[in-house]
């Protein structure tokens, strides 16, 4: 009998935050990030990202998060510490740009340059963002795993 064969996890779509009031949400992140608005109720927010999107969802129950985070890709990552500091948004103690939002969840800041992570050259087209390209070191990542940009 033949085995059956398993789903690829391929990406993500959406990464889905609980927060405690969705017009707070939308004001803090509004300080640090440039965005576009998906849609919105009066208990979700969708922040739009291209062809992902980040869930803010109203009813934050459980403590501030430690270790469990996401990593949100930025096209400046100095501009994203600069808009940190100017919130008055504290960085979380280690190597890389991580903070927590008023509602505990953990965030680390990631520069599209230095990842692998990549987003098709229509997909930054329609965000405005054809400019941006990858480091050398990014560059290598993605051709070791035959994903080198033409």
């Amino acid at each position: 009998m033949p085995k059956a064969r398993k789903a690829r996890a391929v990406g993500f779509n959406h990464v889905a935050l609980e927060v405690g009031d969705i017009e707070e949400a939308l004001a803090f992140y509004g300080r640090l990030f440039e965005f576009k608005l998906r849609g919105k109720s009066k208990t979700s927010a969708f922040i739009d990202l291209g062809d992902q999107f980040i869930a803010l969802q109203k009813g934050r129950k459980q403590p501030p998060d430690d270790g469990r985070h996401f990593g949100l890709v930025v096209d400046d990552k100095e501009a994203a510490c600069r808009a940190l500091d100017a919130a008055g948004v504290a960085s979380t103690d280690g190597p890389f740009l991580d903070f927590r939002d008023p509602w505990g969840n953990r965030i680390e800041i990631v520069g599209y340059d230095n990842i692998q992570f990549t987003k098709a050259p229509h997909v930054l087209r329609g965000m405005g963002l054809a400019h941006l390209s990858k480091n050398a070191k990014a560059i290598k990542e993605l051709r070791d795993k035959g994903m080198a940009p033409s």
